[in-house]
């Protein structure tokens, strides 16, 4: 009965996905032997679906996985982490800060200021996030695993550059870099020797120059020793004050919504991305049996 129960799962899952897929793309994707980057991010949605892969997409659990691979200084510290908001007279966070959802994305509230602190709004968006469940409706089974939080850390700095690094088969090759993430937002890629690249993805490109980050390197070095044993995964990161730190896991990139224009860039990221054996854990999922 399980293992019929989790067939069905798996099936409907798939389902699920292809229509997904079709809505944004108005094509069927081919889920069996894919081959575009946004296809093999489908793949991924329906066979990564090992509860271990939760330790990376949970904002909070993620946070323990670079303290031991790359040590405290990476992390942004935590002011706050539990099941909901703790009681009123307890929110003392210095200003400002943010507050965010662990088992999501894009759940998050800027705190910069008192007047932005309308706790009953707060509260309400809050409690609504808490609810939601990301996993099913995005596809992406890992965060079905995770146990919902409320996550508060200081705002290091507004708006900074996001740097996302995408690292095929265990090298870092490309770098997305979102600026102006909360007005005009912009979106532009450079190679690992920051090469500007003239493809777009989803977001208009920067016309401006964009420096390359001071730790650029160690950026690189970092991102490949997170994404150890994977096939493929994005990982981000902030500089601020000439100092790294580490933003987020993604192993989803858009959830497979949005495809990299020209089709031709598209097609090159698909190649990068290596073929992995359906039903075969990553390395970096077994090691998570230390966990």
């Amino acid at each position: 009965m399980q293992i019929r129960d989790g067939v069905l799962a798996r099936v409907l899952s798939g389902a699920s996905i292809v229509m997904r897929y079709y809505r944004k793309h108005s094509r069927i994707p081919n889920l069996t032997t894919p081959n575009t980057f946004s296809e093999k991010v489908c793949a991924a949605k329906l066979r990564w679906r090992d509860p271990r892969l939760s330790h990376f997409v949970d904002k909070v659990a993620a946070k323990d996985i670079v303290r031991r691979v790359l040590g405290e200084e990476w992390v942004i510290p935590t002011l706050y982490s539990g099941p909901s908001l703790p009681p009123l007279h307890e929110r003392d966070w210095p200003l400002p800060f943010v507050i965010k959802a662990n088992h999501g994305s894009g759940w998050n509230l800027f705190i910069r200021s008192e007047a932005e602190c309308d706790w009953g709004s707060i509260e309400a968006q809050s409690a609504s996030w808490l609810r939601r469940k990301y996993g099913r409706y995005s596809g992406e089974t890992p965060y079905s695993y995770v146990d919902p939080q409320i996550l508060i850390e200081p705002l290091i700095e507004d708006n900074p550059n996001d740097y996302k690094i995408f690292v095929f088969g265990g090298k870092a090759e490309y770098i997305q870099v979102d600026t102006d993430r909360f007005s005009v937002h912009r979106r532009t890629f450079f190679d690992r020797q920051w090469n500007r690249q003239a493809f777009e993805f989803r977001y208009p490109l920067d016309d401006r120059e964009i420096p390359a980050p001071v730790h650029l390197t160690k950026m690189l070095n970092a991102a490949e020793e997170l994404a150890r044993g994977f096939p493929f995964v994005r990982v981000d990161f902030y500089e601020v004050g000439s100092h790294p730190y580490f933003g987020e896991i993604t192993l989803f990139p858009e959830s497979g919504d949005v495809r990299f224009t020209p089709h031709a860039v598209e097609q090159h990221m698909g190649d990068l991305w290596p073929d992995h054996p359906d039903g075969a854990p990553c390395p970096a999922v077994v090691a998570l049996n230390k966990v």
